[in-house]
């Protein structure tokens, strides 16, 4: 058997056990891999986020959609009408649920409640009002008329029938209610209109008629029997 010579045992001993050489074509696809799933990941994360948002967004929205829809919901399930059934007979009035919510929303609570109920006409001014409610708050249909400018010396902002309250602040027991018996000037700035007769305009026209003193107060009593609300006529 021949003799393998320790020289060239080193040699094949050494060739064994030197490192493998990774060629540089190798070594930049690698690199390209990574970063291609690094880019990946990058643009999977952004996906997801920008659809997070959107349907948050939408979410948003849509709850918003849906507070929209259920105040108009509840505005349109709030009585449209209040039927005043006074001593001399009916008034229908429709209220202004949109142009004057929170008064309309007040004013719907007092009748619920029966603050309405037995109230006195205590002012009856013909060509001009019929107020009930607190009679000792300031600004009465009495002092605007003593204010010193006759009627039909104003413009005229306010038509006749129509159904109001006092910008003054109301405490949580009063209310003060207007029905104008004509086109009345110059108080938009102390009335506020929310709503107006649509039936019983005689029986207003019959109130007005009513004798009343120096003051403008009946001299026989005339007011609210009860108030019946209605949605819908």
């Amino acid at each position: 058997m021949a003799k393998i010579k320790p020289q060239t045992l080193l040699l094949q001993s050494k060739k064994k056990k030197g490192p493998t050489r990774i060629s540089v074509t190798t070594i930049i696809m690698c690199n390209l891999i990574v970063v291609l799933i690094v880019l990946s990941l990058v643009a999977t994360y952004r996906h997801w986020s920008q659809r997070s948002r959107s349907q948050a967004e939408n979410g948003l929205l849509n709850r918003e959609g849906v507070d929209a829809f259920s105040n108009d919901l509840k505005k349109y399930e709030l009585p449209g009408y209040a039927i005043l059934n006074t001593s001399k007979g009916l008034i229908t009035v429709e209220l202004y649920k949109d142009a004057a919510p929170e008064i309309v929303d007040r004013f719907l609570d007092l009748c619920q409640k029966g603050h309405f109920k037995g109230m006195a006409f205590h002012r009856v001014i013909k060509n001009y009002v019929i107020q009930g409610g607190d009679s000792q708050t300031l600004g009465s249909a009495e002092d605007w008329t003593l204010s010193g400018k006759h009627p039909s010396e104003l413009s005229l902002k306010h038509e006749a029938f129509m159904l109001g309250t006092s910008k003054l602040k109301h405490d949580n027991k009063g209310f003060e209610l207007f029905i104008t018996t004509a086109p009345i000037p110059d108080l938009n700035e102390k009335l506020i209109v929310f709503g107006r007769v649509v039936k019983g305009e005689d029986v207003v026209q019959e109130i007005e008629e009513v004798d009343t003193d120096e003051h403008y107060r009946p001299k026989s009593p005339i007011g609210i029997v009860d108030v019946t609300l209605k949605r819908d006529l």
